[in-house]
């Protein structure tokens, strides 16, 4: 794996929040309201954090050249920091303990609305 410089890092960082950005719009247009954004804790970071009625989706954002990478982007090591974040969320924030909790995946590619991946998997 090649070093990645700071102008590279910067691009990384811009289309990241790009995506992120995209797939806020795209939740708000389909009757989310968005709760948390960019959510950092002890235990990970959580990308999106949107309520639906009586749903709270924790949204991982990948945005990859293609949906095949995109698709493949999260990784067990992930969805379990996922978790474990989103539970302290929880712990902090007792107003949205009743609800139920969904890990879903948006994945955000070139020159395309995102795709949204509801329920992508369960915590154990």
């Amino acid at each position: 794996m090649t070093p990645v410089g700071t102008e590279e890092r910067r691009r990384i960082e811009a289309r990241g929040r790009f995506a992120e950005a995209l797939c806020r719009l795209s939740l708000r247009l389909r009757g989310y309201r968005i709760v948390a954004e960019r959510l950092r804790t002890p235990l990970g970071e959580i990308d999106i954090i949107a309520r639906r009625g009586d749903t709270l989706a924790i949204v991982e954002v990948k945005a990859r050249a293609d949906w095949a990478t995109a698709s493949e982007a999260v990784s067990a090591r992930q969805r379990g920091r996922l978790a474990r974040a989103a539970h302290v969320f929880l712990a902090t924030r007792p107003q949205y303990a009743g609800l139920t909790l969904r890990f879903d995946v948006m994945l955000v590619t070139p020159w395309a609305w995102p795709r949204h991946l509801k329920d992508a998997w369960r915590a154990s």
